[in-house]
């Protein structure tokens, strides 16, 4: 018995001491952190809010970096400092790749795909994925599948919620619309099969395999970065049980046995329509909190944006700025982890060593007083306009932002190939969608972004539908040519 007590007692007081003896901060405003269990105890308080208290961690850091340890983890250095990001995605490319412990959690979807690889391999399947991104490529895909389906597929079926809220109130959650209509054209470029995830104008409810399949992966994936301790999700692997279960199950897909194949197309899928439909998601949402922006929009496209034709969105400059801008506080990726191979220090005099995980956090980034002002976290597509000189007394022009101030695709070796093809397929959807629609939410609360492999809006977004009046108080009843 006293052997018991000793035991219990000793146990007791080395708990105590770990939990109430504090570590000196590791960097600038670090969370408090203990001998043994590091900040544990802070990261799992603020799990549900880790964009939140990440930015706050950050704002207040005079360096714009801050350094968290965890209980089974490696020291995670998060920065959103500019030279910091330039650092690791360009002048020391080589010290940061994507590492062992990033990929081994996304391993079991992603695989051997483009987005989870280093080296060879990576350099590998970027060649093979660059000519599908040439300019004759991306007007061809515009000018096909695009079109196609916002013709054939989105304009119907928006016009059949339309004509239900002329007669009583018809709702419709418009994030998914744009989900399945991305899935649709991605499919279809990347497949060249259409999986008719929109093909149903009756329910916008009706499931697709396929389609939940994929969703399903994504999120418990995702739950997997999220987790305080890691082992737990290895432990669930391990004996095959609750989501790890579910997320092998969703993993069988239907045509891809062929595993460099399956997770060369996974990876093209998740970014082709995942990242789209959650920016134009996020767009609507600022139209319908921002009045006048909307008001400036519409009168752009109504003027430039006549015959739907592919090069029409290039004249449409404040399209462009209002997409620049949803994508600075609404970034479809809120953040990307490196590890370092070797010993390192960032620029604002942050220590690395081997194998630490660096995070660069787009998210917080945009809301950064010391990069975009005081005025951060206002929804204001002008402050992307610069005044060109000229004999009229100056144009707008788009600003030319450094991408490791904005990293939403990314930036130095790995930048994103798709980019131009991304802002085409979003201008032409947007501006075919304004020019015919227009969306009013339902309920005034606002969205709460979820940053999962890449982020969406809880709950959805649902709006009644209506179709847009011009300025003489006609409706928009334009005739669809396929």
């Amino acid at each position: 018995m006293e052997t018991l007590f000793f035991f219990y007692f000793t146990l007791s007081f080395l708990l105590t001491a770990i939990l109430y003896h504090k570590l000196r901060p590791i960097g600038d405003n670090a969370p408090p952190t203990y001998a043994v269990i590091g900040g544990l105890i802070s990261f799992y308080k603020n799990r549900r809010r880790l964009l939140t208290w990440y930015t706050d961690l950050l704002s207040a850091s005079p360096t714009q970096t801050v350094v968290i340890q965890r209980l089974g983890a490696r020291k995670t250095i998060i920065t959103a400092n500019p030279q910091n990001v330039e650092y690791m995605l360009k002048i020391n490319f080589i010290n940061f790749p994507k590492g062992k412990p990033f990929t081994e959690i996304l391993n079991d979807f992603l695989g051997h795909g483009i987005f989870n690889v280093d080296g060879d391999l990576w350099h590998a399947q970027r060649k093979l994925a660059s000519h599908q991104f040439t300019s004759r490529s991306l007007k061809e895909h515009v000018e096909v599948n695009v079109k196609e389906a916002v013709k054939s597929k989105l304009f119907p079926l928006l016009d059949s919620f339309a004509d239900a809220g002329e007669a009583a109130a018809a709702e419709v959650d418009l994030q998914e619309v744009l989900r399945r209509l991305g899935f649709d054209i991605v499919c279809k470029l990347s497949l060249g099969f259409d999986p008719f995830c929109l093909g149903d104008l009756r329910s916008i409810s009706h499931e697709v395999s396929i389609l939940k399949a994929f969703d399903r992966a994504t999120e418990i994936s995702a739950r997997r970065a999220a987790t305080p301790i890691s082992a737990a999700w290895k432990l669930k692997k391990i004996l095959g049980v609750g989501s790890e279960r579910v997320l092998k199950d969703s993993l069988i897909m239907d045509g891809m046995s062929e595993e460099l194949i399956r997770d060369m197309v996974i990876s093209f899928i998740m970014a082709g329509r995942d990242t789209t439909s959650a920016a134009m998601t996020w767009l609507f949402y600022a139209l319908s909190r921002n009045a006048y922006v909307e008001e400036k929009l519409v009168n752009e496209i109504g003027l430039k944006f006549k015959d739907d034709e592919f090069d029409d969105f290039k004249e449409m400059k404040y399209l462009q700025a209002c997409i620049c801008e949803t994508m600075r506080l609404y970034p479809p990726v809120s953040w990307d982890s490196k590890h370092a191979l070797n010993d390192d220090v960032l620029p604002d005099g942050t220590p690395v060593r081997a194998g630490d995980r660096v995070t660069y956090f787009p998210y917080g980034m945009g809301r950064m007083e010391s990069i975009w002002g005081a005025d951060r976290l206002e929804f204001r597509p002008d402050r992307w306009f610069d005044i060109e000189p000229g004999d009229d007394g100056g144009a707008l022009a788009l600003k030319e932002v450094s991408p490791y101030k904005y990293p939403v695709f990314h930036a130095g070796p790995r930048v994103c190939l798709g980019k131009g093809m991304a802002n085409a397929q979003m201008s032409y959807v947007v501006a075919s969608i304004v020019k015919r629609f227009e969306f009013r939410p339902v309920g005034s609360g606002e969205a709460l972004y979820v940053p999962s492999l890449t982020a969406h809006m809880d709950g959805g977004f649902n709006v009644s539908v209506r179709r847009r009046r011009s300025p003489g108080g006609d409706t928009c009843q334009d005739k669809v040519r396929i």
